[in-house]
């Protein structure tokens, strides 16, 4: 071989080199600047209210809890929390229509439920506030720097139709006395994307359901449901037990519960496709306060809640009994509501 094939031969590998080099170079940085994309586009995703700033102090006192040795050795937060989970229903526009959506526009707070989260972070209970209960809604601060009437015997939804997210969490802690740490709201319509997301989700239902105005019907039984039907189930109230807001609520903390199950048994890590699907679902749907309005913040509250399973969660309803002044609204059972409250704290 001569020098001047010699040569050659290592100008072309060099050149061989230098291609393979620079195409590397160029998925990694294309890889680089979609995840960078991704990360911003889930961050961007999360809409958020200032509930401290527009509450300022008139609030129930913070639980403090002393961590265990063990749990400040991590760098996961490990104390209480309570957290004010609430499910907007827009039933308005050609995409809820399809989702089992009635006539009514606007959006509604559907479902409510305040989560305690208990230290150690790996038990919780969840307590349900039927929509329907009669409460004095409490004034309330507004954006334009007015503020709402004290409304007496007033249905509990109506605090956030009236005054939004900020409403809704000083009436829940003007009735319970327990203070809010955190807000996270869900719409419907996401909720039903995030289930398509993780493949759907495994419900049992104890009788059978007939509902025309959520478009469903089930027979009881065990029934893997995808998003629409998910949906459809948060939504049912008629044709099951006295066709009252009680019922519905039974099935919501089903849902709650499998879709916990569900999260937990779905390797999402595994499938990059798959978790940024759900992390896109669920980022897309939420609106929070603003200690929870970064993706960094709703993975530090996920890593935190790592030990927590579906068999560790506890459902409850807020004590209720009919209304005197109206049967088709009910009211707080006092004594046992103040008392499952005051366990919270």
């Amino acid at each position: 071989m001569t020098g001047d094939d010699e040569g050659r031969r290592v100008g072309r590998r060099s050149r061989v080199l230098k291609t393979a080099g620079l195409t590397l170079a160029g998925v990694l940085i294309a890889g680089a600047a979609t995840a960078g994309w991704a990360y911003w586009h889930l961050n961007d995703n999360i809409k958020s209210v200032d509930i401290n700033s527009a509450l300022g102090d008139d609030r129930p006192a913070k639980v403090v809890t002393t961590p265990s040795p063990s749990a400040s050795e991590t760098l996961l937060p490990t104390e209480a929390l309570n957290i004010l989970v609430l499910g907007s229903d827009s039933r308005s526009g050609k995409e809820n229509q399809e989702l089992g959506g009635g006539d009514s526009s606007g959006a509604r707070s559907d479902t409510a439920m305040v989560v305690h989260i208990d230290a150690g972070r790996t038990e919780a209970t969840v307590v349900s506030i039927p929509r329907d209960t009669l409460v004095t809604r409490p004034s309330c601060p507004l954006d334009d720097g007015g503020s709402t009437a004290v409304a007496y015997n007033a249905m509990f939804n109506s605090a956030y139709s009236v005054g939004g997210p900020v409403c809704a969490v000083k009436t829940v802690e003007s009735i319970t006395n327990v203070r809010m740490d955190h807000y996270i709201e869900i719409d419907f319509s996401g909720f039903a994307k995030l289930v398509d997301a993780l493949g759907g989700v495994t419900v049992t239902t104890d009788e059978d359901i007939d509902d025309s105005s959520s478009h469903l019907t089930l027979k009881a039984g065990t029934h893997h449901l995808d998003g629409k039907q998910a949906l459809a189930l948060a939504r049912t109230r008629h044709g099951i037990g006295d066709g009252s807001d009680l019922g519905r609520i039974g099935l919501q903390q089903k849902l709650v519960k499998a879709l916990l199950e569900q999260i937990s048994s779905t390797d999402l890590l595994t499938s990059p496709t798959k978790l940024y699907k759900v992390a896109d679902a669920v980022t897309g749907s939420l609106t929070t306060d603003t200690g929870l309005d970064s993706l960094s913040e709703l993975m530090s509250l996920g890593q935190s809640l790592k030990g927590l399973s579906a068999d560790r969660m506890k459902t409850v309803t807020m004590p209720v009994v009919t209304a005197p002044s109206d049967a088709n609204r009910v009211v707080a059972d006092e004594p046992e509501a103040s008392e499952l409250w005051k366990s919270l704290r």
